[in-house]
């Protein structure tokens, strides 16, 4: 980096913000500071806690302290503890891979744990400062006893910001192996080709140091531009914040952080144990319980939400927040109205596709993720693809699978998506990328939060983000070669160059906009049409890819929280690589111990209310069915219309570049401000993303009461409270979640559910609506 910078970090001419007004919202606060001219420089002070954020250097500047306290990073206690939580958390969220419901381990929950243990450490035990302090103060001099240098090492002082943020960065890149481990575990469940340890954990470093390596060379627009701010972190940085900056006594936002954390402690145990009811409420269900046949089967199609219904919950409210976390409240306005427009859609679409037989879609289960035969059953998938290789005769036997309309339509929209993404970061934020670039090779940075950490500590250098893509491409070669996963080498090198290739768009997307766009599809349909008849080697190959960009997005989404925390960057980058090694090992060790135990609920049915193959059964089928895209998706065949999906995706965002150019606003909306790409996905998100249908409704209305009213009319309230309240939602409800998984619902052992009444109505629908058959 170069050393020459200007002397604010805030050079307002240099600032290029995309404009950010959507409909009804206020000025933008970044306008509000230029005018006031509040040159903040390195100080330790806030902006205006008055202005409306709306903006991502809005947030830089209003809501996100520059305080640096130079404290110490790497410690004894830091790097024992980082290690621990990271096999905590990597254990958890693998176990939740395989849950009806995905929950994930992280964020506030694992900031509050290492935030105990830390300060019980630091207080239970000798403190090396304080007896250095002793020894001085009674004449010791020169070099300090050995005594004390062990109590020294071991612990040094108060337990630091900086300490608990490492811990909760390392085991966060621990866990980013979990959802590679699908590829895995649907290898051990559907076919018979058997998988070895070096295979798992060998794939597992990887695919996760390569989306580092990856991470590294976007650092520019993904870490430190101004508005690549990540949402989704905000919780956890101002939680990890106030517990360290605040006293109980003397900060109210800090005491309330507390009042939330308790309540919610409480409030969890109900829906999620004593009253599952409260998971899914519906008045429709509710008000028909005693329905039948075609009517019974419409209003659980309609309005069923609970868990395994498999319908679209259509009214549906949860009031359990396992199932909503922070992440739902922290999205910014722009997204949360393109994901409510593109949600309502798709209620209207999907009933449209089934009711009016779309793809045939009456023959066959309402929403299955499954591969199914013209009956309605689960397809021979083994039988195919016997050593996940096609047998063209057993092909020919069973015929061609068919797959719900519903299923056939969200393929398509997310190939819509991936192909309105990459024309949207083109036409729209081109320009704005390339400036970024530039600027970063004359060391001057928009961000005042980079401009500080590049005036104060060592950026890691380029050649060490080259280094792990090379080491790691050296892993995936061994792996192909050595290994029997039906991945040729040189369709392995295809994957990662299709890795490096979209990874810059879905990076941009979501440090933008909270959220980003799923790259699974268009992977396992590349992979289809490179290798075709090789689920197996589709799963891989999109392994490495869409999971390399995942992983790139997860690293720089800690990447940019380190530096609003003030990490120093190669400790960032030493943690980071430490914690996806770690998380290779303590994956597959997990993974293999539930498709061992749990085979026959993970392979059939809908599982039950502890264990669910549902995520793995629709990762299998988009696989399989790609593996069959010469047979299925041909252009005349009712499904060949999903391929597609790219070039409508694509021609969309042009149409949409053409309007804007002749008219760039329709009242105070500007028309730039539509994002397709974010629309698209979330018309076709409800068929194989969300089975537990009846949380969306509570979702928008939770996100648009935070980042709409309180954003806009209570901005002291949003940026001094929102994050941290939700953050201790989070903390308490997911605490809960861990407690009562290994202490009733069976994964340290025995479950223990709870007796069966009204409100646990274990032998149906949890909402009461009709069991169809």
């Amino acid at each position: 980096m170069s050393p020459s910078m200007p002397e604010s970090p805030v050079e307002t001419s240099d600032i290029s913000v995309v404009s950010q007004e959507a409909i009804g919202e206020k000025t933008p606060a970044t306008v509000l500071a230029i005018k006031n001219e509040n040159s903040l420089g390195d100080k330790d002070v806030d902006g205006n806690p008055d202005a409306i954020i709306i903006t991502g250097a809005d947030a830089a500047l209003h809501m996100l302290s520059l305080r640096d306290d130079f404290d110490n990073v790497l410690t004894f206690r830091s790097i024992l503890l980082a290690s621990g939580l990271a096999c905590f958390q990597a254990v958890m969220n693998q176990i939740y891979q395989f849950k009806p419901t995905l929950v994930t381990i992280q964020g506030t929950f694992i900031v509050l744990i290492s935030y105990f243990v830390g300060n019980a450490w630091a207080k239970f035990l000798p403190r090396g400062d304080r007896l250095e302090a002793r020894w001085r103060a009674k004449g010791g001099q020169g070099k300090l006893p050995l005594w004390i240098t062990v109590a020294k090492f071991v612990n040094t002082g108060e337990w630091t910001l900086k300490e608990h943020a490492i811990c909760s960065i390392t085991a966060t890149s621990a866990s980013n192996a979990s959802p590679t481990s699908q590829v895995f575990a649907a290898q051990d469940l559907f076919y018979d080709l058997p998988i070895s340890a070096a295979t798992v954990i060998l794939s597992m470093i990887s695919i996760g140091l390569f989306g580092y390596g990856i991470c590294g060379i976007l650092r520019p627009i993904a870490v430190w531009h101004p508005e690549a701010v990540y949402w989704s972190n905000l919780p956890t940085v101002k939680t990890l914040q106030g517990l360290h900056w605040q006293e109980v006594k003397n900060s109210k936002p800090l005491r309330y952080f507390w009042y939330a954390f308790t309540g919610m402690s409480i409030y969890e145990i109900i829906p999620a144990y004593i009253f599952p009811w409260l998971n899914s409420v519906s008045i429709p269900c509710l008000a028909a319980q005693k329905a039948t046949g075609e009517t019974g089967a419409v209003l659980n199609n309609i309005f069923g939400g609970a868990t395994n219904n498999q319908g679209l919950g259509l009214f549906s409210f949860s009031f359990d927040w396992q199932y909503l976390t922070s992440f739902q409240t922290s999205l910014p306005l722009k997204l949360q109205v393109h994901q409510a427009a593109g949600i309502f859609s798709c209620f209207i679409i999907m009933i449209g596709i089934y009711y009016g037989n779309g793809w045939n879609s009456r023959d066959l289960p309402f929403m299955s993720t499954k591969m199914l035969l013209n009956n309605g059953t689960s397809y021979p998938i083994e039988a195919v693809f016997p050593g996940g290789v096609l047998d063209e005769a057993a092909l020919f036997k069973n015929g061609l699978p068919r797959l719900t309309g519903s299923f056939a339509f969200a393929m398509f929209m997310a190939n819509a998506a991936m192909g309105a993404l990459i024309l949207h970061c083109f036409l729209f934020w081109g320009k704005d990328i390339v400036r970024a670039y530039k600027s970063a090779r004359k060391g001057i940075y928009d961000d005042r939060h980079h401009s500080h950490m590049a005036k104060h500590y060592k950026e890691a250098p380029w050649w060490w983000y080259i280094i792990v893509l090379v080491g790691s491409f050296i892993l995936g070669i061994i792996v192909t070669v050595k290994e029997n996963i039906t991945l040729s080498p040189w369709a392995y090198v295809i994957s990662l160059i299709v890795g490096c290739i979209i990874a810059p768009f879905s990076v941009i997307l979501l440090s933008r906009y909270g959220n980003g766009i799923a790259t699974n599809n268009l992977s396992k349909m590349l992979a289809g049409l490179i290798l075709p008849g090789r689920p197996v080697g589709n799963m891989y190959f999109a392994a490495w890819s869409h999971n390399v960009i995942a992983n790139a997005v997860s690293l720089s989404q800690d990447l940019k929280m380190g530096e609003y925390l003030k990490i120093p960057p190669r400790i960032m980058f030493i943690t980071q690589i430490y914690g996806t090694i770690l998380g290779g090992f303590i994956n597959y060790a997990i993974m293999i111990s539930i498709v061992s135990s749990n085979r026959a609920l993970l392979v059939g049915g809908n599982g039950n209310s502890s264990w669910s193959g549902a995520t793995i059964q629709s990762y299998n089928t988009n696989a399989a069915s790609w593996a069959l895209a010469p047979y299925i998706y041909k252009i005349g065949t009712p499904y060949g219309a999903v391929p597609l999906g790219l070039a409508v995706g694509a021609g969309a965002v042009v149409l949409h570049r053409i309007i804007y150019h002749f008219v760039p606003k329709i009242g105070s909306l500007d028309v730039a401000e539509v994002n397709l790409p974010q629309y698209i996905q979330y018309a076709g998100f409800i068929p194989y993303n969300q089975s537990q249908t009846c949380v969306i409704f509570t979702w928008i209305t939770a996100g648009f009461y935070v980042q709409y009213y309180l954003r806009n009319y209570k901005p002291r309230v949003f940026s001094e409270y929102s994050y941290l309240i939700t953050g201790a939602f989070d903390g308490a409800s997911l605490t809960v979640l861990f407690v009562l998984s290994f202490a009733v619902f069976g994964a340290g052992g025995v479950s223990h559910p709870f007796p069966s009444w009204w409100g646990n109505n274990v032998n149906g629908n949890y909402d009461w609506c009709p069991v169809t058959e």
